[in-house]
């Protein structure tokens, strides 16, 4: 009697025979391949572009392409890595038609339906002034993130914020592992002089940082 897969192979096999199903003309398959991968898609737009409504645009623009290409998919990669390099393709698509990202100040007002409002800075019990550095923080990182050039910051934010692995990066990118490397290690490189010129970190916490990038 043969064994019984490990889970991530069975979650492997139900995929590809969701793919399978979806390239025969399964509208039901292909809607529950979009459920598991919606938000990964759209985190991986929010970060390149910085934008939520831009986010939702791209998101559904990759899977419309998707759909479309569906029948081109050979399986030579996983649909993991060719949905995301159809995402990263329409995010780049999406910043070369800008002139230039602009950073959003912490201190810029936000838009809503009843007018402008002041942002505000959630408070934790016993710790404000953390709670205020870490808020502060967050929005340098976004900041920095758009003064990344495209390449660095899809290197970064696929491993850093998403967790692939160097390989698979260099897979949805279309580049060497090498350059994916380099990539992310001059990304990493212009992150860590941001927040240092930023006065949140000190050097030993931007060290002890990357010391857990590194594993």
């Amino acid at each position: 009697m043969a064994p019984e897969p490990e889970s991530n192979q069975a979650g492997e096999l139900d995929e590809a025979r969701l793919v399978h199903l979806a390239q025969n003309g399964d509208i039901g398959a292909f809607e529950e391949l979009v459920i598991e991968y919606e938000n990964g898609i759209y985190n991986l737009a929010y970060r390149m572009l910085g934008s939520p409504e831009d986010a939702r645009d791209i998101s559904q623009e990759v899977f419309l392409r998707a759909y479309r290409s569906l029948r081109s998919f050979r399986e030579e990669a996983s649909f993991s890595t060719w949905v995301y390099r159809i995402a990263k393709n329409a995010c780049l698509d999406e910043l070369r038609k800008r002139s230039k990202v602009q950073a959003v100040s912490v201190d810029q007002p936000l838009e809503t339906e009843e007018g402008a409002v002041q942002r505000e800075l959630p408070s934790k019990l016993g710790d404000p002034e953390r709670a205020v550095e870490q808020v502060e923080l967050s929005e340098l990182i976004e900041q920095a993130l758009g003064t990344l050039a495209d390449q660095y910051r899809s290197a970064v934010v696929l491993r850093d914020l998403h967790g692939f692995a160097y390989e698979e990066i260099a897979e949805i990118m279309e580049v060497s592992l090498g350059t994916v490397k380099s990539r992310i290690h001059r990304g990493r490189q212009a992150l860590k002089e941001v927040l240092l010129e930023s006065e949140l970190f000190s050097h030993a916490d931007v060290e002890t940082s990357e010391r857990r990038q590194a594993t």
